[in-house]
């Protein structure tokens, strides 16, 4: 599904950007905690995206199902990596209880392409 290849390719895109923003433009405005916040969510980021560029050749080349599993893995990014971008600019800590959200959205679409692969 080329959708997949491109929302993939836009999170990559968008994770590089925010890596380097984090780096350049937040360098001495966080703490060490918040910045290494910055960083997990720019690095989940970019790895969901290269998963999603993944799920859209899979699904290109193959009769397997890929559908759900890549809208929980760009769901993921939203809550997870969102959530954490928001806690390291707001440092509101209540954002943290979204995170886990995007973390169970990532598991539950790797596991539904495992399934899906089982199932060819």
């Amino acid at each position: 599904m080329k959708l997949f290849i491109i929302l993939g390719a836009l999170n990559a895109l968008m994770s590089v950007a925010t890596g380097a923003f984090g780096a350049h433009g937040l360098e001495g405005k966080l703490t060490d905690k918040y910045m290494s916040v910055w960083e997990k969510a720019t690095t989940y980021q970019m790895y969901h995206g290269l998963g999603l560029i993944a799920l859209g050749i899979i699904s290109g080349t193959t009769s397997m199902n890929v559908n759900w599993s890549g809208w929980l893995l760009f769901g993921g990014i939203v809550f997870f990596s969102g959530s954490l971008y928001i806690l390291a600019l707001t440092q509101i800590k209540i954002l943290g209880v979204i995170t886990p959200i995007g973390g169970l959205m990532f598991l539950a679409g790797w596991l539904l392409l495992v399934i899906a692969t089982i199932k060819l």
